[in-house]
């Protein structure tokens, strides 16, 4: 079974854009946000994907990510629950880990998230300036449930 264990933050200023080494927009959006298994799609630049995930358990869960033509995410999306999600991720590395920093826009636009991905519960490691609250594990913050915050 694939497993996503990530630590997820608020973000608390601006530095990470001078920090980050690259950075696309993103859209997705939900075929189902059910907890016990969201279905998401996903675009950026010429990629698309669609990822089933499981319950959340502390910060792991299981994941399942495919790449899929960009014609058949493109019209997935459109047939996903609205809204769809669009946002600018940025690529930060700090002291040999990376760091995903996303910047939401529309009726989201005031929110930027931070994430990890880590390869165990128990690694440790470094905390960026820009890093603010942590928000792992708060459902509040799971991106099926910002979605459905959006105004339509």
């Amino acid at each position: 079974m694939a497993l996503e264990i990530e630590h997820k933050y608020l973000v608390k200023d601006s530095s990470y854009r001078d920090m980050a080494t690259a950075s696309y927009d993103i859209k997705q959006g939900y075929l189902s946000r059910e907890p016990e298994r969201t279905v998401r799609v996903r675009t950026f630049g010429d990629k698309g994907f669609i990822t089933v995930k499981g319950v959340t358990r502390d910060c792991v869960r299981a994941e399942f990510e495919y790449e899929i033509p960009l014609k058949d995410a493109s019209e997935l999306l459109a047939m996903c629950l609205p809204p769809v999600i669009e946002k600018r991720r940025y690529i930060v590395p700090f002291e040999g880990k990376c760091w995903e920093v996303d910047e939401f826009a529309g009726a989201l636009q005031s929110l930027v998230l931070a994430e990890i991905e880590l390869s165990s519960e128990r690694e440790t490691y470094a905390v960026p300036p820009f890093i603010g609250e942590n928000v792992t594990g708060n459902p509040a913050y799971y991106n099926s449930n910002l979605s459905s915050l959006v105004e339509r």
